[in-house]
């Protein structure tokens, strides 16, 4: 296998390994990254792969479209399909990307290196006696149930290792610090502008809005299907519009001559989270915390059988049943409007403050 990379020779040097496996690791990422270049001079290079390479890049970072990851095999109606042939392709993903991550580590030896759910980068930073820190929402996996779930387990058990040893471990998250774990709370972007009626203006928001979005994958597209019939028949009866984020992973989609708006993939998206008045996504961890530090009302449906999305729905009380149901749960969202603004604190500060620290 041939590898090929852009290389950069920088000194003093943070380097983040973000996995593109989606968005929701590019946009905390890109969050701890703005505030850490206020407490540090050291230089940051991103490694990464597409979409998230996009990301970095139009904020101006050094970045390196490394990786090409796996997709998961997702049914027309949104359940992830062969999770143990899933896992084996990350698997042998996560086996190309030790191999790019040592160029890097190698290159680079007094480097920190930072990994966002990349393991492949802090198995080798282990291996080369290196200083890591690790940012994840995962502690174990739950994807194969059954005879072959001891394969899992074995990984699973390895990944704990791996942590066991980092030289900090950062969940966003809140919880209690326990031996290398710090949990800095939920991490989003910061906003242009705290004044959401000028932040309206400048989005072209006029009306009671709904944002529906899917993040950096195709996988969603079931989803925008259902809440464009729930906006056709709320349409009759409230004053509402819709605006729909398909993501970099998605070109267009039949409206079915639905009026609505579509916003494509756009870098702010964090922006029209807060600008909008009910945010209806897949249950990816990134747009829920936006939802929830912004004080955006949210309704997120898991991709079924994703046992991470599934989790993180559980909690906030939804599950992907509730697909069926979304003109109901649009209703009652939209007529009982929004909590107060930044509802929770954002992390990334805590997160850049130890990451910094750490240098």
């Amino acid at each position: 296998m041939v590898i090929t990379l852009v290389m950069f020779k920088i000194d003093n040097l943070v380097i983040f390994f973000t996995s593109p496996i989606g968005l929701g690791h590019a946009t905390r990422d890109l969050a701890i990254c703005e505030e850490l270049k206020s407490l540090t001079k050291e230089n940051i290079l991103v490694i990464t792969g597409r979409p998230a390479y996009d990301i970095f890049s139009n904020n101006g970072y050094n970045v390196n479209d490394a990786y090409s990851p796996e997709n998961f095999d997702i049914g027309r109606s949104m359940q992830l399909r062969s999770p143990l042939t899933w896992l084996f392709k990350y698997f042998m993903y996560y086996r190309r990307c030790k191999l790019i991550a040592s160029v890097f580590i190698n290159e680079d030896k007094d480097s920190l290196l930072v990994s966002d759910e990349d393991f492949a980068s802090i198995a080798v930073g282990e291996k080369k006696n290196r200083k890591r820190v690790l940012i994840t929402d995962l502690l174990e996996t739950h994807f194969v149930k059954g005879v072959f779930s001891s394969i899992e387990s074995r990984m699973n058990k390895s990944m704990q290792n791996m942590l066991k040893k980092c030289d900090r471990v950062l969940i966003p998250d809140n919880g209690e610090d326990k031996d290398n774990i710090s949990y800095v709370g939920p991490i989003v972007r910061n906003l242009s502008t705290i004044d959401r009626t000028l932040l309206r203006k400048k989005l072209g928001i006029d009306r009671r809005t709904i944002l529906v979005c899917i993040g950096g994958t195709n996988a969603g597209l079931y989803l925008i299907k259902k809440a464009l019939n729930a906006y056709k028949n709320l349409k009759m009866k409230m004053d509402l519009d819709l605006l729909v984020a398909l993501g970099p992973s998605v070109s267009e989609f039949e409206n079915n001559h639905i009026n609505y708006r579509n916003i494509g993939f756009v870098y702010n998206l964090h922006e029209y989270v807060y600008a909008s008045d009910l945010v209806v996504s897949l249950a990816g961890r990134s747009t829920i915390d936006e939802s929830l530090v912004y004080g955006t009302p949210g309704i997120f449906i898991p991709i079924k059988h994703h046992f991470e999305q599934e989790q993180n729905a559980k909690k906030l009380g939804y599950t992907y049943e509730d697909i069926s149901r979304l003109e109901i749960l649009i209703e009652e969202k939209i007529t009982t409007g929004r909590t107060n603004n930044f509802h929770l604190k954002n992390g990334a500060k805590n997160a850049a403050k130890i990451i910094n620290e750490m240098v």
